[in-house]
């Protein structure tokens, strides 16, 4: 097991050097007594390369690079990167940038592949952050997986299935590229500053999609028109929808079939992808 380099160590002292959390970030560090919880549900190898997504004050960054190959931590914060600069162990490559604006290719070309992916995400922008890597995961990046801290809410409704109060097209677009696994919960204690929600750790086990979905841009629109009304009948959910397509809703039920008396929330990724197909 690789051991951190001089300076590196996370002692009390050197936490309190390093910048406070920042509320225009969403920053919530997480306790020590939590990250060896995380890291064994995350199960780092010597053979594997993470990239970290907001490295923070380091916390997870330092026992992760004591198990895993090498790792890649891309941090927001120019303070945080600044003050990390020489507190990181040799086999940690420290990025200062914007996730959702990194070229995740060109980052990782010369790592050694699958790529996986740890981060606590700041709650404000965790939903970009997710559908930016499913982006990557379909378009070629190899992202095996994505261990990601969550917002209980969203997590669950990563995790929902039909006929849950939870699920939605948040569900549906991420079920459609990815497997979902809840691996750990966090109550708002195991942070500093606590948050005022509770916290779920899930995997994303990245996949090809699970089904044919005919033309993505014509799913996506299915999807986020027809859950805009997911209480509603099928029929009538899906009127502006199929209107913005030039077609009718019964048209597309049709040649769909499926039961325009249904509600939105007990569709199937599978249904929604008749849906989707049965758009000309």
């Amino acid at each position: 097991m690789k051991r951190p380099g001089p300076g590196t160590r996370d002692s009390k002292s050197d936490r309190r050097k390093l910048p406070r959390a920042r509320k225009r970030f969403g920053q919530h560090f997480l306790e020590p007594a939590w990250v060896g919880r995380l890291i064994a549900a995350v199960a780092p190898t010597s053979e594997e390369t993470f990239l970290e997504i907001g490295p923070g004050r380091g916390a997870l960054t330092r026992p992760l690079a004591e198990r895993a190959g090498r790792v890649i931590a891309v941090e927001l914060d120019r303070d945080l990167f600044a003050a990390l600069g020489g507190r990181l162990p040799p086999n940690v490559r420290l990025v200062e940038g914007d996730f959702l604006d990194i070229d995740v290719q060109d980052l990782t070309q010369d790592e050694r592949r699958p790529i996986r992916v740890v981060g606590n995400l700041p709650y404000n922008v965790a939903s970009p952050i997710l559908f930016r890597l499913l982006d990557e995961a379909r378009e070629g990046a190899v992202l095996s997986d994505a261990s990601l801290m969550l917002q209980r809410e969203v997590a669950d409704r990563l995790l929902a299935v039909p006929g849950e109060a939870d699920y939605g097209a948040m569900s549906i677009q991420v079920q459609l590229m990815a497997d979902v696994d809840r691996i750990l919960n966090l109550p708002p204690g195991a942070f500093r500053p606590p948050p005022k929600v509770h916290s779920t750790v899930v995997r994303l086990s990245f996949r090809p999609p699970r089904v044919d979905v005919g033309t993505r841009p014509v799913f996506e629109r299915m999807v986020r028109g027809v859950f805009m009304q997911r209480r509603k009948t099928l029929a009538n959910a899906l009127k502006p929808v199929a209107a913005s397509f030039g077609q009718s809703a019964s048209e597309i039920l049709q040649k769909a079939r499926l039961d325009g008396g249904r509600r939105p929330e007990t569709l199937s990724l599978e249904d929604v992808a008749r849906l989707s197909q049965a758009v000309l």
